[in-house]
């Protein structure tokens, strides 16, 4: 019996992967599914599978996309939302600003470099007119390593996934000044060169799974009541979450569509070259659409 690790952040967005893991639908073939949550994010979620420690990643696309560019090792095996993240801006309850223009400290509480939360300051600077040589960064690992900061005094501002953090907001723990849509859908696949030789086979196989459960989920009327119970979140915000997020539920990746997000990561300056899409896709040549 073998076993394939997949990695992904512990958010609503994942639910998928916790119903592949309990359904083990290739069990009988002799592959074993595990799904391990890893709350330090996508810059993590490169080192685990660098390191052997995952076979796959469900990774924030500018993140897989910055990794390539120094690690063309790395490959994208679809997508697995559609629709792009919206980032809350937060900063400690006791910040005086109340939004982000306000903010003269141009600094940031970032997960890991290369993160979402670092690359998205990138786009929120850039939307602000911040020059990028005035922004500063400060590591604190995730979620509860950003509390901690604001406990601490700390001024800086921390990006991450708003509906993950609004039970923090409303609790006092952080403020949200702002928000800002990623301009990209925002979580794919990702193997290595690695795990492609082990489960090569086994990958799309895997994802279109995933692509199935997504696809049942998304018509679950109970759907909403089983995520705020299962992330405790607000059923409301949950229910506006899903009003504006779709999941992948098939294969096909459009070249126009990858050159979008290619412009627009190199404009952000997240990537400095311009890459070819199909030297980091890993699916099947009839899914690259022109």
């Amino acid at each position: 019996m073998k076993t394939f690790r997949i990695v992904g952040v512990p958010e609503h967005f994942n639910f998928p992967f916790r119903i592949l893991k309990e359904k083990q639908p290739f069990k009988e073939e002799g592959l074993l599914i595990e799904w391990r949550e890893e709350s330090r994010g996508s810059g993590q979620m490169a080192l685990d599978l660098k390191n052997g420690d995952a076979d796959m990643a469900i990774m924030l696309t500018e993140s897989f996309l910055k990794e390539f560019e120094s690690n063309s090792d790395v490959k994208m095996a679809g997508f697995h939302v559609n629709t792009p993240l919206t980032w809350g801006v937060h900063v400690s309850p006791t910040h005086q600003a109340k939004s982000a223009e306000q903010i003269q400290s141009r600094h940031f509480l970032v997960s890991r470099m290369g993160s979402g939360s670092h690359l998205m300051a990138m786009v929120l600077a850039d939307a602000k007119g911040w020059k990028k040589n005035s922004l500063t960064f400060e590591l604190v690992g995730n979620l509860d390593g950003a509390k901690e900061a604001f406990d601490s005094g700390s001024p800086g501002m921390f990006l991450w996934e708003k509906y993950t953090t609004t039970p923090e907001v409303k609790a006092g723990s952080m403020k949200r000044i702002g928000e800002i849509p990623s301009p990209w859908p925002c979580f794919v696949f990702v193997v290595n060169e690695r795990s492609i030789q082990e489960f090569s086979p086994w990958i799309n196989r895997i994802r279109n799974q995933v692509y199935a459960i997504s696809k049942s989920l998304s018509i679950d009327a109970e759907l909403p009541i089983r995520l705020s119970e299962s992330y405790h979140l607000n059923l409301e915000d949950v229910k506006a979450w899903i009003k504006q997020t779709k999941w992948t539920t098939e294969g096909g990746v459009s070249k126009k569509a990858l050159k979008d997000i290619l412009d627009q990561t190199i404009k952000f300056e997240i990537i400095k070259n311009k890459i070819n899409p199909e030297d980091f896709l890993f699916i099947p040549r009839e899914e690259i659409l022109d």
